[in-house]
């Protein structure tokens, strides 16, 4: 059996198998797309070349919907030529061609919808993860995305987007994402498996978060263990009591604690005066500079604050547990992974799926035609995709 790699799991997903025949993506397009394709066969089929782009920076990550045109051609019988002007994973500016797509306009005016909702979500959310990953180069990060996705198409995406945006931070140095929640898109980490132990709903069932530690250690007594310390408000006792339950596990760091705070409370012992005292024992700096309002929630404030982390961390060295893991998860965007980095905070491992865009309005791509039968022509205004496409030596 080959091993799963990312690019085995492109072979493997979902999204570029995709629909392909013409009924199905006649009803899932823009009606105007399919007029004018019945337009175009009354008066003559022509090659035509499309340029596709996004109005902000992104990190390109094209694999899932260029796969997905060419399965469409392979499908119906026709020839297509896509040419990424930049490599998967490279930077990519506001405006700027992502990929120049030849081939019948017959054929390809229907499949623009599609390829573009395959496209710039991925594009964007890749470059989230590329900057949460560059933001805590040292710590790795655990793709958590799944249950905020519009559906498994979406999760497809976006799990194949931190997995571009991670491969490209990674080269700059970083540790980037490790691995994902669940089975099903797990190949795009270079994984078999997702990965994650327990949800609250087993320390709710236990009816203690010791309880849930011992079902899952008799159970997976081989696996790293990974305990939410929050369901009951004593994220401090809680977490020592496991530790001292299994010290073994401790000292060997098979065990990790997970902070997951909500925001409408502090860490068990802390509030905002004791928070701010956590940071000057440790990390004085950050907190005596200017900070704007959600800069200081994240630093003192409820939830999984840095003083939050710090204060687990100074528990479990003071109790003797110095190997036992801190794992954080709640709401870790770009800014709040900047805010952490600044504090120093003690993070061995995040868990996020904030990498996902928070502004919609930004993902959408862009498709226009820059050539038909090899004469250059495109609306005024974008003239700048001519040029690039004559960089390219695509248009004549």
């Amino acid at each position: 059996m080959n091993p799963m790699t990312p690019e085995r799991a492109l072979d493997l997903a979902h999204g570029p198998l995709g629909p392909v025949e013409e009924r199905e993506i006649a009803a899932r397009t823009d009606a105007y797309f399919g007029r004018t394709c019945e337009i175009v066969k009354r008066f003559g089929d022509c090659r035509v070349t499309y340029a596709i782009f996004i109005r902000r920076p992104v990190i390109a990550a094209c694999s899932l919907a260029i796969r997905w045109v060419k399965n469409v051609a392979r499908a119906q019988g026709f020839e297509v030529e896509c040419h990424e002007v930049y490599a998967e994973g490279e930077w990519v500016g506001a405006g700027e061609p992502l990929i120049y797509m030849s081939g019948p306009f017959t054929k390809l005016a229907p499949l623009e919808t599609l390829l573009l909702q395959r496209l710039g979500a991925s594009c964007v959310a890749a470059h989230n993860a590329y900057q949460m990953a560059m933001a805590l180069p040292n710590v790795p990060f655990l793709a958590m995305e799944a249950r905020h996705c519009a559906g498994f198409e979406m999760q497809e995406q976006m799990s194949y987007a931190a997995g571009v945006g991670s491969r490209a931070a990674r080269k700059e140095g970083a540790r980037g994402f490790i691995g994902n929640a669940n089975d099903a898109t797990a190949g795009f980490f270079g994984l078999e498996r997702g990965l994650g132990t327990m949800p609250h709903a087993l320390i709710g069932y236990a009816g203690s978060t010791l309880r849930a530690a011992e079902m899952y250690d008799e159970v997976y007594p081989k696996e790293p263990l990974t305990v939410l310390v929050d369901y009951f408000g004593q994220e401090i006792t809680d977490a020592l009591e496991v530790c001292e339950r299994f010290p073994e596990r401790a000292a060997e760091g098979r065990l990790s604690v997970r902070l997951d705070t909500h925001g409408g409370r502090f860490l068990e012992g802390l509030d905002p005066q004791s928070s701010y005292a956590v940071l000057e024992r440790h990390t004085p700096g950050t907190i005596r500079r200017y900070r704007s309002d959600s800069e200081l929630r994240d630093l003192v404030g409820t939830g999984v604050s840095a003083a939050a982390i710090w204060r687990m961390r100074e528990a479990l060295n003071e109790a003797g547990f110095a190997n036992v893991k801190i794992v954080v998860s709640s709401g870790f965007n770009v800014a709040k992974c900047t805010a952490m980095h600044d504090a120093h905070a003690p993070i061995d491992i995040v868990g996020s799926g904030s990498f996902i865009p928070d502004r919609w309005s930004e993902t959408y791509a862009t498709a226009d035609i820059v050539a038909y039968d090899g004469k250059a022509r495109v609306k005024v205004g974008r003239e700048f995709l001519l040029k690039k496409a004559k960089d390219k030596r695509e248009v004549p």
